[in-house]
C-alpha cells in the first residue's frame, strides 16, 4: 500500500499496524503545524475527527459550550443546526461530537464517500468558521441566558448546556465520580469541571466565550484523524486547500500541567441533594482514590483495567 503525501505535508513516521492489516502514518502540516494521523485499510467505514486541546481554567463549562455552539452553523452552512440536518439526512454511521476535561473531538464517520466528504466539509466549516461571531444568540442558546415566563415570575437561568449539566449533577454517583478526579488533580485542568458546574456556567462572558475558541480552535493547535479505504491523497489536498492553507502558524499555549504529589492524604467532604422522602443515614458515599502512573503507560493501564475487571 503506497500513499503520496502531499508537498504541504512532511511524513513524520510510519508504520505497518499487522493486528489492524493497516497501515498507520502521522504526519506534520508544514505551514500551520497540524498534526495528522492516517490509518490506511480496505474498511469501507471510513471515520474522520478533528480534535482540539481545550484545557478550560475553570468550572464556567466553556469548552462544552463551544462544542455545541460551532454545530449551530458556519461559513459556508449557515442553517440554523446543521447537526441535526446530517443527523437526519446523512448516511453516517457515527456522527457526534464529545468534550472531554482537556480536549474536545469532532468525529464522524460514512461507508458512502460522498456523504463522508460532505461530513467532513461541514465539520471543518464549523470549528474553524462557526456563526458565533456574528449571532451572540447561540451562546445564549446553548451556554445560558436569562429567562422569565410571565411579568410576575421569578427570572431564572436557561440553555441548553445548563440544562444538560444540572441534569448531569442530579445523579450522586456522576457527582461523586467528579468530585474524586477534582479533588485528585486540583491544581490542574482535571480540577475543575469541563462540561460546566450549574453554579459557575452563569459566570461565563459572550466575550470570554469567544477568546477561548480564538485560542483553542486553529490548525496548530489541531489533531486530525483519517481511517478507512480512503483516497488520502485527494483528502489531504482538500484539507490544505479548503482549510489549513488559510491559516499560519499559531503559538499556542494548551500543555496539560502535571499535578504534584500531595505531602500528605487529603480527606474531602461534600454533599449532595437528597429528595424529600429520602433517608439521609443510608445515602452516604465513601471512596478512597489513588492516583498510580501516567495514563500515557499503556502497559500499566491494562494492567489496571484487568485488575478492575477481576475484582468487580
Amino acid at each position: 500500500m503506497k500513499i503520496r503525501i502531499p508537498s504541504s505535508y512532511e511524513l513524520i513516521f510510519e508504520e505497518k499496524l499487522e493486528d489492524l492489516n493497516s497501515l498507520g502514518m502521522v504526519l506534520h502540516h508544514k505551514k500551520t503545524g497540524a498534526r495528522i494521523a492516517l490509518i490506511a485499510n480496505d474498511d469501507d467505514n471510513k471515520v474522520f475527527s478533528i480534535g482540539f486541546r481545550t484545557p478550560p481554567a475553570n468550572s464556567t463549562g466553556v469548552a462544552h459550550i463551544i462544542e455545541h455552539s460551532v454545530l449551530c452553523g458556519s461559513k459556508n452552512f449557515p442553517v440554523k443546526d446543521p447537526f441535526i440536518e446530517l443527523a437526519k439526512g446523512s448516511l453516517n454511521t457515527f456522527l457526534n461530537a464529545m468534550t472531554y476535561p482537556d480536549k474536545t473531538l469532532y468525529p464522524v464517520a460514512s461507508t458512502n464517500d460522498q456523504d463522508f466528504k460532505n461530513l467532513m466539509h461541514v465539520y471543518m466549516d464549523a470549528v474553524f468558521y462557526p456563526n458565533i461571531y456574528q449571532r451572540k444568540e447561540i451562546f445564549e442558546q446553548e451556554g445560558w441566558h436569562y429567562e422569565i415566563e410571565k411579568e410576575s415570575g421569578q427570572l431564572t437561568y436557561n440553555g441548553v448546556v445548563y440544562n444538560e449539566m444540572k441534569g448531569a449533577f442530579s445523579s450522586p454517583e456522576s457527582q461523586l465520580n467528579r468530585l474524586n478526579q477534582n479533588s485528585l488533580f486540583p491544581d490542574t485542568t482535571y480540577g475543575v469541571e469541563s462540561g460546566g458546574d450549574p453554579d459557575f456556567i452563569p459566570d461565563l462572558s459572550y466575550e470570554e466565550f469567544l477568546e477561548f475558541h480564538r485560542t483553542y480552535y486553529h490548525p496548530s493547535n489541531s489533531y486530525i484523524y483519517l481511517y478507512g479505504a480512503i483516497d488520502f491523497t485527494e483528502r489531504l489536498e482538500w484539507l490544505d486547500e479548503e482549510y489549513l492553507s488559510k491559516f499560519d502558524y499559531l503559538e499556542v499555549d494548551s500543555e496539560i500541567e502535571m499535578q504534584n504529589s500531595f505531602e500528605a492524604v487529603k480527606e474531602v467532604t461534600a454533599f449532595y441533594s437528597l429528595g424529600k422522602e429520602e433517608n439521609p443515614q443510608d445515602n452516604t458515599y465513601l471512596s478512597k482514590n489513588y492516583v498510580i502512573g501516567n495514563s500515557l503507560d499503556k502497559k500499566l493501564g491494562l494492567t489496571f483495567q484487568i485488575l478492575s475487571y477481576v475484582l468487580l
